[in-house]
């Protein structure tokens, strides 16, 4: 039994009173915007669809910007709502279902239009795997889940191709070819192609589970080699960026978070020394430096890796001078607790966080430029890592072919094939390999010419 609206509005004033918000006047903000839902809702017999688009009519705030950030407010309210019990359903996530979407705020723009109803129709959302071909696709994903692979990629892949197939219902009485036709010429991007190759071997595969007699597909190479042709070079910084880049990290500006600057300096010097992933620098925990034998453990990342890093001296001095401050700072010592610590929040920093500040420095550096997703990215740290790395070898006089599988598994790889991809030419690479050629190689040559004379 509904008991809202309620004629006292006690309900609207408890519900503000237990959030505990933070400014003196996010309760009024909040108050109005309730105030005023609740005046619509007491209009109406139901509450709707209609309600809701009567509201949006005289909401608070001229501009649809800030109508739609007040439904934010309405949002939590009505999920406050019924899980008191005060209503039976909340009618924004009654459509978000009807529409099959997972997000209410593009319930709230179609609902703010001037068609609601056609908006909301423009919003629905096929079923999942309720085309022809969806019983097939969804069984053979939870085969290969319960088998322990992940396979999300390929879940996307087969879940777009049967949205299309729903969305194109003349096409589910025709063959596998003629459909995987029409979705390749459904889209114009470059990556579309190689998407669709993708597509083609997973369905072979499932079709092959379901009849063996079916021969193999012979994959076609070629959609992914022109991918590959569309890559971006990785940019390569060289010792003297990266000290920049240390320096910039050493000022970062954070009046409000003192310990900031430090947990910004020694993620970019783990990330390059060590080569991580932002992934990796986000889920590294206190318990996972051990400073008797200078090491840190990265646990299952890809491909379910752990592995264990030597560091240098100075590198482990770093991080040991780094946890001293952090534990001044307030923060917990437990083994469980995360490396980089956000005081503010007193948790971790998550790895969105950590590309972001991360890539702040490489622009206050000058080595990107201020806007935009041009220039050099954050992960071709660890590019610039493996080819700095085989010069110092060079330089060494050490055969950088015969460490490159240790590399491999240091930066956690599954093959050697792997880490080659990192392996950019120089200039300076390859003076150095020619420097190498010159001093071994040549004199090797010039003896069996002199022989064969």
């Amino acid at each position: 039994m509904t008991i809202w609206p309620d004629p006292e509005r006690k309900l609207i004033a408890r519900y503000i009173a237990g959030l505990n918000l933070r400014t003196q006047n996010s309760p009024i903000y909040y108050r109005q915007a309730l105030n005023t839902f609740q005046d619509i809702a007491e209009r109406h017999t139901t509450l709707d669809k209609d309600m809701l688009v009567a509201w949006l009519r005289v909401a608070p705030g001229r501009a649809s910007t800030t109508r739609l950030h007040r439904t934010r407010i309405i949002d939590r309210f009505l999920d406050h709502l019924v899980e008191t019990g005060a209503i039976e359903r909340n009618p924004v996530t009654v459509l978000r279902g009807a529409c099959h979407i997972k997000q209410c705020m593009p319930v709230w723009r179609a609902l703010d239009s001037r068609d609601p109803d056609n908006a909301l129709t423009e919003l629905y959302q096929p079923q999942p795997f309720a085309s022809v071909l969806g019983e097939m696709m969804s069984g053979h994903i939870t085969l290969m889940r319960n088998r322990g692979y992940k396979y999300i990629t390929q879940a996307v892949w087969l879940s777009r191709f049967d949205r299309f197939l729903q969305l194109n219902p003349a096409l589910q009485e025709q063959p596998l070819e003629v459909m995987l036709n029409h979705w390749a010429r459904a889209k114009t991007t470059r990556d579309h192609p190689n998407e669709c190759e993708k597509l083609k071997r997973v369905l072979a595969k499932i079709l092959r589970h379901r009849d063996p007699s079916i021969p193999p597909r012979r994959p076609d190479p070629w959609p992914a080699k022109e991918v590959v042709k569309q890559w971006r070079k990785p940019h390569i910084y060289t010792p003297g960026d990266v000290r920049h880049m240390l320096d910039i990290a050493r000022s970062y500006p954070s009046p409000r978070s003192p310990l900031r600057p430090l947990s910004v300096y020694t993620m970019l010097l783990l990330g390059y020394c060590a080569g991580l992933r932002r992934s990796e620098l986000a889920c590294l925990d206190i318990g996972d430096v051990d400073f008797l034998v200078g090491t840190i453990t990265i646990r299952q990342t890809k491909f379910y890796k752990t592995r264990i890093l030597p560091l240098p001296d100075s590198v482990m001095a770093e991080l040991r001078f780094y946890i001293e401050a952090r534990h001044r700072a307030g923060g917990s010592l437990d083994p469980r607790s995360g490396l980089f610590w956000h005081e503010q929040r007193g948790d971790r920093y998550s790895k969105e966080a950590v590309a972001g500040l991360l890539v702040d420095v490489i622009r206050r550096a000058a080595l990107k430029p201020p806007k935009g997703r041009t220039g050099p990215r954050l992960h071709d740290l660890r590019h610039s890592m493996v080819v700095n790395r085989i010069l110092e070898w060079y330089k060494a006089g050490i055969n950088p072919q015969e460490r490159l599988p240790f590399l491999a598994t240091y930066l956690g790889h599954r093959d050697i094939n792997s880490t080659l991809v990192y392996i950019t030419v120089t200039q300076d690479l390859l003076h150095q390999a020619n420097e190498r050629f010159r001093v071994l190689g040549a004199p090797c040559l010039q003896s069996r010419l002199e022989v064969g004379a």
